[in-house]
This record gives structure tokens, C-alpha cells and sequence, in this order.
């Protein structure tokens, strides 16, 4: 009898986040593992004690890749950045991004170490300074909410067919452009109101 194979946990991980990104989480199964490595269960389970530790191997991996997607961006614009990267991921891995942000998931929470290196990368440009943390935070999100809305677009088809990618990045730098230019509408508003308090 031949002895079993033998796969890495990295080779398991990956297979796993292969079938994810053709059908989704909810398709990773034990057994479509071993089946997709030519192997039975038993070097699965060597390595993971149940599915859902596997799952949350695949969506670290899914975040790393949106992070690798990110650092690929170097314009000095971090809202350029983060919304090319998020458009790319959502053309990319469309199956992934429709399962982890489209769906109510406990995989996809608000994380807060993540929003304060997104705070510290747009404190790099030039466009953001003078903003407090708080502002910067408030800046991200009303981003983030644009940037989804339009990734969900991009991962469903939703969008004409003449709106390219060169399209999409020009949308993302002009809402940038009114968000910022809001904020510090706001903050002078604010600076004034104090001086005429005094």
C-alpha cells in the first residue's frame, strides 16, 4: 500500500482559498479539499481541527491578498490607493468580496489596528494635513462607504460598460476632492465659530 500523501499546511490553505475564490467560503469542505489535492481527509485534519479554523486560514490570506493589492498602489494618494486596490480586489476576487462584504459574516468586522494604518498612511499626504486623528477617521469612512458601494457595483456588473477602470479611479479622486474639501469647509467653520466665541 502506498504511504498517504503528505501536503503543507500552506498547500491546504491555498487549495482552500482556491475553491473560495471560484465558489465561495460557504463552498470549503473538508472532503472538497482532499478531493481537489488527490488526498483523503486524514492530512486535513493533521494540520486543522475543523473547517472553521480552515475558513478563518482563507480569510487571512483573502485580507494579505487585499493588503498585497494595496501596497501595489504607490501614488501618494491614499484614497487613490485604497480605491484602486478595493476595485481591483472586488474585479479579482469578486466571489470572495460578494461573500466577505456583502454578506452579514463575523469574518468581516470593524478593525480598528486597521483603520489607524490606513490614518497613519494618509497623514502622508500633503492634501490631509492639519487633520486631527478623529477627522482623518471620519475622512476614511465616508470613503470607505463610497469605495464599497462602488467595489459592490464593479464585483455585480452593475456598472455601464463604457465605465472603465480609468473612469472608476477619476470618480474615486473627485469624491475624494469633495469629501476633503468639505472637511476643511467644516473645520474652518469650526475655527471661525471659536474665534467669535471669544
Amino acid at each position: 500500500m502506498a504511504p498517504p500523501k503528505k501536503f503543507t499546511r500552506q498547500k491546504i490553505i491555498d487549495t482552500a482559498f482556491e475553491i473560495a475564490k471560484a465558489e465561495g467560503i460557504d463552498a470549503i469542505t473538508i472532503r472538497k479539499i482532499a478531493a481537489k489535492l488527490g488526498s483523503s481527509i486524514a492530512p486535513i485534519y493533521v494540520n486543522f481541527t475543523d473547517v472553521e479554523q480552515l475558513i478563518q486560514e482563507v480569510v487571512a490570506k483573502t485580507l494579505e491578498v487585499s493588503r498585497q493589492l494595496l501596497s501595489e498602489q504607490q501614488s501618494g494618494e491614499p484614497f487613490r490607493d485604497i480605491g484602486i486596490a478595493s476595485i481591483r480586489f472586488a474585479k479579482e476576487y469578486s466571489v470572495l468580496f460578494r461573500d466577505l462584504v456583502m454578506k452579514n459574516n463575523s469574518h468581516m468586522k470593524h478593525n480598528e489596528d486597521h483603520v489607524n494604518i490606513l490614518v497613519q498612511q494618509m497623514k502622508s499626504d500633503p492634501l490631509l494635513k492639519g487633520f486631527s486623528d478623529e477627522e482623518l477617521k471620519q475622512i476614511l469612512l465616508k470613503m470607505q462607504i463610497f469605495q464599497t458601494g462602488l467595489s459592490v457595483m464593479v464585483a455585480n456588473d452593475l456598472l455601464p460598460d463604457d465605465f472603465n477602470e480609468e473612469k472608476m479611479i477619476e470618480m474615486l479622486d473627485r469624491t475624494a476632492d469633495d469629501v476633503i474639501t468639505a472637511a476643511r469647509l467644516r473645520q474652518s467653520n469650526q475655527m471661525s465659530e471659536g474665534e467669535n466665541l471669544r
